[in-house]
């Protein structure tokens, strides 16, 4: 027979499991598994049970939205330059680390299928109007689920771009220094998450975000331990490079 004291501790542990389990947020698909930002990270994230993907866009010369994380390619590719310097039929011919293509934002959800949410990085300047393009295309003819898109970015004029073409799409506001910082500006866009640097987060301050109405995706987080104190603070999602160490 359990006592009284026993029965409450229980209780309690049992809460404690379930109460704190944030999304799963492949971080450039699961780029600790495959190249970043490339089909098959978007894959291998899929495959590892994530329940959202993060990836960044810029738009180059010719107008197409591309999935890409670095402004200059030399790092991930055979080429050089400004990745908002080429054209497509140039970007096409650049062979990505591990032999991949550079993928245009299209083939990303073609692939994602709806299947699992996105949070699409707003990386490059001038990106709002074509992103928000290309999203209501697939909400209203490929059935994507409006709430399946959240759109993200450190350059907040580019948020505000957003918001000023899409009054309904969901915004986080990425921040790299004080995350309270941030909350006037998301609140100014009515933004649904506030997404900071790990290393900027503590309990006072994610309680602090929480209370002013906002989730928390924090990035990007890979060591265990970090994850495990992520979880103690109760973030509402976690974005890794390795997603089955969330879980």
């Amino acid at each position: 027979m359990f006592s009284r004291v026993t029965v409450l501790l229980i209780g309690l542990a049992l809460v404690s499991c379930n109460m704190n389990k944030p999304l799963v947020i492949g971080h450039r698909g699961a780029m600790g598994h495959e190249t970043e930002n490339t089909l098959p990270s978007i894959q291998k994230a899929m495959d590892l049970g994530v329940d959202m993907i993060e990836i960044d866009v810029f738009k180059i010369k010719s107008g197409e939205i591309v999935v890409f994380h670095d402004k200059t390619v030399e790092r991930l590719t055979n080429g050089p330059g400004s990745i908002e310097g080429y054209n497509i039929f140039e970007l096409k011919k650049l062979i990505v680390n591990g032999g991949h293509e550079i993928p245009m934002l299209q083939d990303v959800l073609k692939l994602i299928d709806n299947k699992v949410a996105l949070n699409i990085e707003l990386k490059g300047a001038g990106t709002a109007d074509k992103v928000n393009f290309i999203m209501n295309y697939y909400i209203e003819k490929k059935n994507w689920s409006p709430e399946n898109f959240i759109i993200s970015s450190f350059n907040w004029d580019e948020l505000k771009a957003m918001r000023e073409f899409n009054p309904k799409v969901a915004i986080a506001v990425l921040t790299e220094e004080n995350p309270i910082d941030a909350i006037p500006i998301a609140k100014e866009l009515n933004a649904v998450a506030i997404n900071p640097y790990f290393k900027k987060l503590d309990l006072e301050i994610a309680n602090q975000i929480h209370d002013a109405g906002f989730k928390i995706y924090t990035w990007t987080v890979n060591e265990p331990e970090d994850i495990n104190a992520m979880k103690r603070i109760a973030v509402d999602g976690i974005i890794t490079n390795f997603p089955e160490r969330v879980n």
